[in-house]
């Protein structure tokens, strides 16, 4: 239990990244109003205050977290009808913890700062095992005063929470992060399809490449994924295919040319394609061993 001042917290979301996120509140102390779609699991059932809308939560709570799959759910949420907007006085803050489109959530914060509120957008990384162990990664975009006002709290769900600038900031620094993961990916499954081909043990290569300048985290989590064929979600491909058509979108407006990142999202696709889209974004690794016709590992 946390010997901070208990307040009143708003959550909307409960999938699987908001679940454990919001649990982190919950277990601090804080007075939990939270909406979502279905049934609310436990332990907000039981010890969270359910809302109807998301109207309900903005009324109840001084600071409403919002952690939904992508830029129309947010807006739906914000703006739309049994939203967040209708439901707020002035001085309470909204934080986005979703993923999306920077431009809009630059217009995002106008409008609830229009409204007599604050914003900020603060995207995490670190997937279901981060959200679970508090240990997110977590980037933010909005006004010096709001992020202090919110950083005690994100401080319960990461341990790497950085003001990157003003909002819609940290939704750029998540976009990215995602070029950076996908593109560590996509070399993880090729390096490992590589080995296996040609004849060697795919494990006993990662174990190698683990102690040398090849190691990393993605090598690390996703290479064992792909070789004990470990594909059930934390990250889903479907997701990493919204945040690099985000990319896609956001460098042809900047007039920035991204080649690699651009072959990452067909690979995405082809993984969708193949109906993988709701598996963990280390299945892409499935694109490559189709066009090779050869796994890393039999399934």
């Amino acid at each position: 239990m946390s010997t901070t001042t208990p307040q009143k917290i708003g959550f909307i979301g409960l999938g699987i990244m908001g679940a454990p996120m919001a649990g982190h509140l919950l277990e601090a102390g804080h007075q939990l109003f939270v909406n979502t779609h279905g049934k609310a699991p436990e332990p907000f059932a039981s010890k969270a205050t359910v809302c109807l809308t998301a109207t309900e939560v903005a009324r109840q709570a001084d600071i409403i977290f919002v952690m939904v799959p992508d830029t129309p759910d947010v807006e739906l949420v914000l703006f739309g009808e049994g939203g967040i907007a209708a439901g707020l006085s002035k001085g309470k803050t909204v934080v986005d913890c979703s993923s999306i489109d920077p431009v809009a959530t630059k217009g995002f914060g106008k409008k609830i700062e229009a409204l007599g509120c604050g914003y900020v957008d603060a995207p995490v990384s670190g997937g279901e095992v981060g959200a679970k162990a508090a240990s997110l990664t977590i980037m933010c975009g909005g006004r010096d005063a709001e992020f202090e006002k919110v950083k005690p709290l994100l401080d319960k769900m990461g341990k790497n929470i950085t003001l990157v600038g003003g909002i819609g900031d940290g939704q750029v620094c998540k976009v990215a992060n995602q070029i950076i993961v996908a593109l560590n990916i996509a070399a993880v499954g090729e390096a490992l399809v590589f080995a296996s081909k040609a004849g060697a043990d795919p494990a006993k290569v990662r174990q190698a490449l683990m102690g040398g300048f090849a190691a990393s985290r993605i090598l690390e989590v996703h290479g064992e994924r792909m070789i004990k064929r470990t594909f059930a979600p934390g990250f889903r491909i479907a997701l990493h295919q919204k945040d690099l058509n985000l990319a896609m979108q956001s460098a042809r407006a900047l007039g920035v040319a991204l080649p690699q990142t651009a072959g990452a999202a067909q690979l995405m696709n082809a993984c969708a394609a193949l109906g993988h889209g709701q598996s963990d974004h280390s299945a892409l690794v499935r694109a490559l061993e189709a066009m090779a016709q050869h796994p890393v590992q039999p399934d």
